[in-house]
């Protein structure tokens, strides 16, 4: 899925605004409340070597730079951001899809042409398709799946297809407005210990900023049905199907499962029969991104306010 540009055509438009007019509006209204936060005094280790819970965030009540924001990358698009991820040397990331910053139509991530690194990056609230909004912060991107696969030539077609994930380093000045935790949904609360493709189907949330929709729009909050299987990629892709998909400009927003744990990116749409999303898998781009970015002792970080799936039932 394109992240949304001012050239989508307007046929799309309209498309996509008949599916939001026929999903079903089933959410509760958004509530500001939540759960009570959840600090620690101490820093405290996952046992996942690739998650992290760090202390001393913003609390979620002041944070504006957190997952589920709009992302602005210098003549790309709007697109998502997913969740926070920190390293060893304390810098501040924000994940976004890697095909935010394409300058082409190509969606295979091997040969797709992109921005190079050190592309500013804005983090935004209430842009629509011909605004921008308010811009809460910026950064840079310091690592591109796309970028990277290219310059090791990469062969795996599956990791080519469906490795869209990129990171996004928050300037100094803006660190103390970030907060790791999802909006409405709360968590994440790590990654999953067994893999995606192991579950049977179950219940995936999420949460997307796509200029597309009014500006705190229920249909920002994604409680979709994950299908199990994936091992015809090999478990780099997900497959869910929802009454209120993801659309252009959701683009690289994160989603959880059931239990809170960070699982997946938003990467396509497609509008068939049914409607469904696919994900990238999140441990398998995490992964690949700890091994070839170069960034040293890059985890996610978890959120501090609870999760709570009650909220999409």
């Amino acid at each position: 899925m394109t992240s949304e540009s001012p050239e989508l055509p307007w046929g799309v438009v309209l498309s996509i605004i008949t599916v939001l007019a026929l999903a079903n509006a089933w959410f509760e209204p958004f509530e500001d409340s939540g759960p009570a936060e959840t600090t620690s005094g101490v820093d405290r280790e996952s046992h996942d070597p690739m998650v992290r819970k760090s202390r001393g965030w913003t609390s979620f009540r002041r944070a504006t730079i957190t997952p589920g924001i709009q992302t602005l990358t210098d003549g790309a698009g709007q697109c998502t951001t997913n969740f926070v991820f920190t390293d060893a040397a304390g810098e501040v990331y924000l994940g976004q899809a890697a095909h935010c910053a394409t300058t082409g139509d190509e969606e295979n991530g091997c040969e797709a042409p992109t921005r190079p690194l050190g592309t500013r990056v804005t983090f935004n609230a209430h842009g629509t398709r011909y605004d921008a909004g308010e811009q809460l912060g910026r950064g840079r991107l310091a690592y591109s799946s796309w970028r990277t696969m290219q310059r090791r030539g990469e062969k795996n077609r599956n990791a080519c297809a469906f490795n869209d994930f990129a990171l996004v380093r928050v300037a100094r000045g803006s660190r103390d407005k970030v907060n790791p935790s999802l909006p409405y949904w709360g968590g994440p609360t790590g990654l999953p210990a067994t893999g995606v493709d192991s579950y049977s189907i179950s219940r995936v949330y999420g949460y997307g900023r796509s200029s597309l929709r009014e500006d705190g729009s229920p249909y920002s909050r994604q409680a979709a049905t994950l299908m199990p299987g994936g091992s015809d990629t090999d478990g780099w892709s997900h497959t869910i199907y929802s009454p209120s998909p993801g659309i252009p400009g959701d683009s690289g927003s994160g989603y959880v499962d059931g239990d809170g744990r960070a699982m997946g990116t938003l990467s396509t749409l497609v509008i068939d029969t049914v409607l469904w999303n696919g994900l990238g898998d999140l441990a398998s781009e995490l992964r690949y991104a700890r091994r070839h970015s170069g960034i040293v002792g890059l985890k996610l970080e978890v959120g501090t306010i609870p999760f709570d799936d009650s909220r999409g039932r």
